[in-house]
């Protein structure tokens, strides 16, 4: 029986769902929590665990297999590469940076665009 996580999908940061997930899939990895069996959960208990879609838990299998954490196997799952635990943990707080200097980059374009459109309303 899957024990259901208290996970709560934060939409006011601006991040994806699927990175969200991704995210909190790392920290499990790097906590150890699938090295008995290298198994990650499927889709479906994706899903029921975090409350998304299928097609959130697809991304967020997408992006660990992305940064070399995971494998798939049709029919099968998805499953941690031999390297999993390390690199979760050493791509947590260096990915949690970049993604905030994305973010930052997403605001300040948006500030700028904001600024004109302010300024064309003052001209007029």
């Amino acid at each position: 029986m899957t024990k259901r996580l208290e996970v709560q999908m934060v939409e006011w940061t601006g991040k994806p769902a699927y990175q969200q997930v991704a995210e909190q899939l790392r920290r499990r990895i790097a906590a150890g929590e699938f090295a008995e069996t290298g198994k990650l959960p499927s889709l479906a208990e994706l899903q029921a665990t975090y409350g998304v879609t299928v097609t959130v838990a697809r991304d967020a299998i997408r992006q660990l297999k992305t940064g070399g954490l995971a494998v798939s196997h049709q029919g099968k799952g998805a499953f941690l590469t031999a390297q999993a635990s390390d690199a979760a943990k050493l791509a947590g707080p260096e990915a949690a940076i970049a993604e905030l200097r994305e973010q930052v980059a997403r605001l300040q374009g948006e500030v700028a665009e904001l600024r004109e459109r302010v300024a064309g309303l003052e001209e007029k």
